[in-house]
């Protein structure tokens, strides 16, 4: 039993939505059951809960098919968001000077696991 895997990932690279903003989603779900995970982004009106929903049924899709775990037992056993490259862009301000915009990204990871 013991080389037998009960967790499954999911990964979304370079996601165009500010780290700072996607934590605050992350956060509300981390440690729920799935399926309780899923109807908190639902209804969470933030503009992370899609991107991290999509994210957690790709997870959940891994644990069912590569894995043969049950969906009904996994629960988020961790979510993260990391920083991804910054998109570095200029506006243009009074007396032919720029202002520098910094458009972040995040790679966001959420592994779900099967509750014993």
């Amino acid at each position: 039993m013991a080389d037998q895997i009960t967790s499954a990932t999911a990964t979304a690279k370079t996601v165009r939505i500010a780290p700072r903003k996607a934590r605050l989603v992350v956060d509300l779900i981390r440690g729920k059951k799935v399926a309780e995970a899923l109807a908190i982004l639902e209804f969470t009106p933030r503009a992370g809960s899609p991107i991290v929903e999509k994210v957690l049924k790709s997870a959940v899709a891994n644990a069912e098919h590569n894995y043969d775990l049950d969906a009904e037992n996994l629960v988020v056993s961790k979510v993260f968001v990391n920083e991804g490259p910054t998109l570095k862009r200029f506006r243009p301000r009074a007396k032919g000077s720029a202002s520098p915009i910094n458009k972040r990204t995040s790679h966001i990871t959420v592994v779900v696991s099967e509750q014993e």
